[in-house]
């Protein structure tokens, strides 16, 4: 558990690093955040940090409530901490930018939710093996047996079959930040990270 940023998906691309080796990178664009509440043990019953990023525009009553006489923002996220010592040395209102808590070098942990692949077959979504196609066997992509009929005569619950495929919260761990560059708000990390381009993405240390 540790303090991160929101940010958002710009793409893929690939630089070259001092010794002549080419890495592949993801791009990020993480603008300042801004510190929306500080939570507690006492008050809330966990310890995090909430920040916030985007122009709010058009806001419901309670998060204008909530966010009142500070900067409007379309987005909220919360990073939990261990302790409530953690938060210490952040205060509402103030705003995180990329060089304040990113640097190059650094491990992190990225969240985002995976792009959506609608309904799929077993053997896209399990890498099932397909039957055979000669023979007369017309046996190709169908998922075959699913579980005995007399014990238990039900299938069970989890069984792995056909269904949506995707848009899912995805998190990949422990990526080499390459570059953060704190004047065009930009993060490189070496690697993929999860979500199509444009989607939110949480960016905190591992």
């Amino acid at each position: 558990m540790s303090i991160g940023l929101i940010g958002r998906k710009a793409g893929m691309t690939q630089v070259f690093q001092a010794d002549g080796t080419m890495v592949a990178v993801s791009v990020l664009e993480v603008t300042p955040n801004v510190v929306t509440r500080l939570r507690t043990s006492e008050r809330d019953g966990y310890a995090a940090l909430q920040v916030g990023t985007g122009e709010g525009k058009r806001l419901t009553k309670p998060v204008a409530g909530q966010l009142k006489g500070l900067t409007p923002v379309s987005t909220l996220r919360e990073f939990r901490v261990a302790a409530e010592s953690d938060l210490d040395g952040f205060e509402l209102g103030q705003k995180l930018a990329l060089a304040d808590v990113f640097a190059e070098g650094d491990l992190v942990d990225v969240t985002g939710v995976s792009k959506g692949k609608g309904f799929a077959g077993h053997i896209k979504r399990h890498h099932f093996h397909r039957g055979p196609t000669s023979h007369g066997s017309d046996h190709h992509r169908e998922p075959g047996s699913i579980g005995p009929g007399t014990t238990p005569g039900r299938v069970y619950k989890g069984l792995r079959m056909a269904g949506h495929m995707g848009d899912e919260q995805v998190t990949t761990k422990k990526l080499r930040v390459i570059r953060a560059d704190a004047e065009k708000n930009i993060l490189l990390l070496k690697g993929t990270v999860p979500g199509a381009r444009g989607s939110l993405i949480l960016v905190r240390k591992a």
